[in-house]
């Protein structure tokens, strides 16, 4: 049977990941196309108990090399028990955030290094990486003025804006370090535009007709 496909979105907070990923869903219902939509942290029953731990306000003082390992256990259970069976079924999977995202906000913003979270993702992931990463590409100043401000509730939010700043240029780094995958997509239009841009994309790689 045929590799289903793995596509990942990216972005700094408030870029329209959200809205975007609801879009490209209708449109493939519209299609008729199968695919399983995920997030990260979580998409499984697992990860999600991961999730709230690592967002958590009360999880203030979290060590950032004890952040960077909740994710990778939460990338690890998701490739294991949801993603990979999926692609071996040669279905679509989409997700919100992976990989790139522990490059940005824990390399770069959080000071790990590249050769750390090279070493967490190879372990959590095997060889399960994105066939096409679409990076929404909004600085941080803009999507919070988008979305109204950081949620209360986030941990990872309510960090200062010099941090989302640093998660912006890491996001940066990835995209010339994996130019093969990755894609940057200008989400200061409207979402329609977005849209439109992601779906072509989609028709040059080949996921999509």
């Amino acid at each position: 049977m045929k590799r289903g496909k793995f596509i990942t979105f990216e972005g700094c907070e408030g870029v329209g990941k959200s809205t975007q990923i609801a879009l490209l869903r209708q449109y493939f219902q519209d299609k008729g196309i199968t695919a399983l939509f995920l997030r990260e942290p979580g998409g499984s029953k697992i990860s999600e108990e991961i999730r709230s731990l690592i967002l958590s306000t009360d999880s203030v003082g979290m060590t950032k090399e004890c952040e960077a390992l909740l994710y990778s256990a939460s990338r690890a259970q998701l490739i294991g028990q949801v993603v990979r069976p999926a692609l071996e079924r040669g279905e679509i999977v989409v997700c919100d955030r992976f990989t790139d995202s522990t490059f940005a906000y824990q390399g770069v913003a959080r000071g790990l290094g590249e050769d750390y979270v090279d070493a967490l993702n190879t372990l959590a992931c095997g060889d399960v990486m994105p066939d096409l990463t679409i990076f929404l590409d909004l600085e941080p100043r803009l999507g919070f003025a988008r979305k109204g401000g950081a949620d209360k509730d986030d941990r990872i939010e309510q960090e200062d804006r010099s941090f989302h700043d640093a998660v912006y240029r890491g996001y940066k780094i990835a995209c010339k370090r994996y130019s093969d995958r990755i894609v940057a997509i200008d989400a200061g239009g409207d979402k329609e535009q977005v849209h439109d841009a992601i779906i072509r994309t989609l028709q040059q790689r080949d996921i999509v007709d």
